[in-house]
């Protein structure tokens, strides 16, 4: 290996660590907000690109009858829920407004999907696809489970991770697909070539992170989900849902997570079953941070990137078990650092 190679697998580490960083700060916001370890993140990641790539073809995306379905659900839910809590017509109505943004994305894609739409615009309609979906799963798998310990609440997560997977499969088929480039310059520095497209990704994972800790620092609604996390009952006392909160919190993993989709997918081929070892990646990640810092599992990500590139060049059969035993580490250092006894 000489310096060369090295600055070739360090941008391509860095790439793959940007990625990894967005999901692994979504990975930290559900733990953090909603005590949910959720498997099901690299679901999205499927979810977007395959949208996405469905629309390239002037397909209807299976995703848009999946949202309607969702949302369907949902408000029969929620109306049952108003309807028994004695809320009569207005409680009613509230349920159909709050169903009303779904089943207008869901028609809107139905009637889109085989007008062949620039890809920006195709972009756009599949995160507003997928983003929805995240307090819909929260609703329907997580919400009356809330108070459950962390165990239930992972055994809850497989099974949700299990049932996108198969659905997945049923939308989208075993056979991959790769997006056009969202931009097709190329830019040279000596034996280092770098894309458009991860210019890009670099640029929206920096946007986003930024994004995120603005909203965490200096808006209301990011204060009261920084207050859910610290101390649920806390913010019951003083007001704040823990319900709605749980439910921004899946909104947010659900746009990073697809957003996530769409950036890679120019990259690499994407299957029904591929975001499971993206958002793996993204969870080791975010173990370096203990479940609990952004900052730690932005960083974690880099290093997850760095060591899957440069494991590609010296063992690349052995690169997945590389990385995923660098959690082992990280896990026997955090339970010497910190011990504690049995949670009641």
């Amino acid at each position: 290996m000489d310096f060369t190679i090295a600055g070739i697998l360090a941008l391509d580490g860095l790439t793959n660590g940007a990625i990894y960083a967005l999901l692994a700060l979504a990975t930290v916001l559900v733990f953090a907000v909603t005590r949910v370890i959720f498997i099901p993140q690299g679901e999205f990641v499927a979810f977007g690109a395959l949208t996405l790539a469905a629309l390239q073809q002037g397909q209807t995306p299976a995703t848009a009858h999946f949202l309607l379905v969702m949302t369907a659900l949902v408000a029969l839910l929620d109306g049952w829920a108003a309807w028994r809590g004695g809320q009569g017509r207005r409680g009613l109505l509230r349920v159909l407004v709050q169903a009303l943004p779904g089943l207008l994305i869901g028609l809107l894609a139905l009637w889109a999907a085989p007008r062949q739409w620039p890809l920006p615009v195709q972009a756009a309609l599949s995160l507003a696809i997928v983003t929805p979906m995240g307090a819909q799963i929260y609703r329907l798998a997580y919400q009356s489970l809330a108070d459950a310990s962390v165990l239930v609440l992972l055994i809850v997560s497989v099974g949700v991770h299990f049932a996108l997977t198969g659905l997945g499969l049923v939308f989208f088929g075993a056979e991959g697909s790769r997006n056009p480039a969202f931009w097709d310059a190329n830019f040279s520095a000596g034996a280092l070539s770098l894309s458009g497209q991860t210019v890009i990704i670099m640029a929206a994972a920096l946007a986003l992170i930024s994004a995120l800790w603005l909203f965490f620092e200096h808006s209301l609604r990011g204060k009261a989900l920084r207050a859910t996390a610290v101390n649920r009952l806390g913010a019951r006392l003083m007001g704040i849902s823990s319900t709605a909160a749980g439910q921004q919190a899946f909104t947010l993993a659900a746009f990073i997570g697809a957003l996530s989709g769409l950036l890679i997918s120019p990259t690499t081929t994407i299957f029904y079953d591929s975001g499971f070892l993206i958002g793996l990646k993204g969870f080791v990640a975010a173990v370096f941070a203990g479940l609990a810092s952004y900052p730690g599992a932005a960083l974690g990500a880099v290093l997850v990137g760095l060591l899957e590139s440069f494991s590609s060049f010296w063992a690349s059969a052995y690169k997945e078990v590389i990385v995923f035993t660098f959690i082992l580490p990280v896990l026997l250092w955090r339970s010497l650092r910190d011990p504690h006894g049995e949670e009641h």
